[in-house]
């Protein structure tokens, strides 16, 4: 007999450019035949991005090489991140008559779609898999209230799931100390396409970049790349940056987002317009040359479930720090090996560590090589081998429950 062959629903709320080549790769395994469900065709096709404050089209294809659906939303007020603003009805007929072997949850629980889906599923009896980047409960508004609310909540809504699938070793973490089992989590590492930022990072002329950006092929260069919102704090790296003051430095902003303004004026104030570029919003397929012509990438967010920035980055060879909030630390940066971690909001700390690393170009170069090396096992192939094994899971755990009930 030959292997078993699932099929799998994966129900998301709109097409994401890290997404796309994860499920290009999936409809191409032995094992899965998949269809992904989209609530929303947001992002793939050019519209106002609300955090960019401008018109996006991304340049790679996002509906391309597997098998998709819209489901049409309902909702009266559509959107994203709004309880109200996903409400899709017609997943309940696609969960309950399509012939899926289980149901993969992307959507997050905050919205109503999400409940379409897992309650359509439960009456199926089919396997359900939550999917959740959180590492820790907090709050990316800080409210207190919210947080009290998930201390309550999460216990309870995550063992609704046959399994968990999280992207981060601290995701595994915290759905254990939730009190779900062991076998009930499963680790799904958060991957971009490897081979395609391996091959472009290959191709990138730094000279030919840098001197577009008018900076000297022996100058040293802090990257930040993320929408200038006040979560990401890019004004942390601004007045570190300031700071540490390393001889012959620069620092470049790669996003567009409200704060843009501000760090414009306080740059000013600072006396760091001369070694500051703003590039904006940068395509996708150009980001390999932003990464490629730096020499280390700084990523101080407050909240940041996972952060696949820092992915792209050391697959470039650029090694990266970031704060002590940031998921991808869990598993991608072995501090002084291929990055740092630096307690987040602390600019003493951030202009300490630039200070130290900056001035010494072999060990950013060498670094930069283990950041490389560090990805070789964090990739998409281990993505889907992590969700094949949650399957699997959760089919035994549906079979073994299903006969204790008869």
């Amino acid at each position: 007999m030959g292997e078993r062959h699932y099929r799998v629903l994966l129900v998301l709320t709109h097409p994401v450019q890290y997404m796309s080549p994860i499920l290009r790769e999936m409809s191409n395994h032995q094992k899965l035949d998949i269809v992904a469900a989209y609530c929303s065709l947001q992002g793939a096709k050019p519209e106002l991005d609300p955090d960019f404050g401008m018109v996006v089209a991304w340049d790679i294809p996002l509906l391309e090489g597997y098998p998709w659906l819209s489901v049409p939303n309902r909702s009266f007020w559509p959107g994203l991140g709004r309880f109200f603003g996903l409400i899709n009805p017609g997943l309940w007929k696609i969960v309950r008559a399509g012939g899926f072997d289980v149901v993969v949850l992307l959507t997050g629980y905050v919205c109503v779609t999400f409940w379409i889906a897992a309650v359509a599923a439960r009456l199926k009896g089919l396997p359900i898999l939550f999917g959740t980047d959180a590492h820790d409960i907090e709050c990316r508004d800080g409210s207190s209230w919210k947080k009290r609310i998930k201390k309550w909540l999460w216990p309870r809504l995550y063992r609704l799931a046959d399994v968990v699938i999280v992207p981060s070793s601290g995701g595994v973490n915290l759905m254990q100390s939730l009190g779900l089992p062991p076998e009930r989590v499963a680790l799904t590492p958060y991957a971009v396409d490897n081979k395609w930022w391996i091959e472009q990072a290959a191709k990138v002329n730094r000279s030919a970049v840098r001197a577009e950006w008018r900076i000297p092929d022996d100058a040293r260069v802090v990257l930040f790349c993320a929408k200038l919102q006040p979560w990401k704090r890019p004004h942390d790296l601004l007045r570190a940056f300031a700071k540490a003051n390393v001889e012959g430095s620069y620092l470049i902003f790669v996003g567009e987002g409200p704060l843009r303004a501000d760090l414009e004026v306080e740059a000013q104030a600072l006396g760091l317009a001369g070694r500051l570029r703003f590039l904006g919003f940068v395509n996708q397929t150009r980001l390999p040359l932003v990464y490629g012509a730096s020499d280390l990438f700084v990523l101080p967010s407050e909240y940041e479930p996972f952060g696949v920035v820092v992915n792209e980055a050391m697959l470039s060879g650029c090694p990266v720090i970031v704060s002590d909030k940031v998921g991808a630390r869990f598993d991608l940066v072995c501090n002084r090996e291929t990055g740092f971690v630096f307690p987040v909001g602390n600019i003493e700390a951030l202009a300490a560590l630039l200070d130290e690393i900056l001035p010494a170009k072999e060990r950013l170069q060498q670094m930069g090589n283990l950041a490389r090396e560090r990805m070789a096992d964090w990739s998409p192939e281990k993505n889907i081998e992590g969700l094949i094994n949650a399957i699997e899971t959760a089919m035994r755990i549906r079979s073994i429950e299903g006969g204790l009930r008869q």
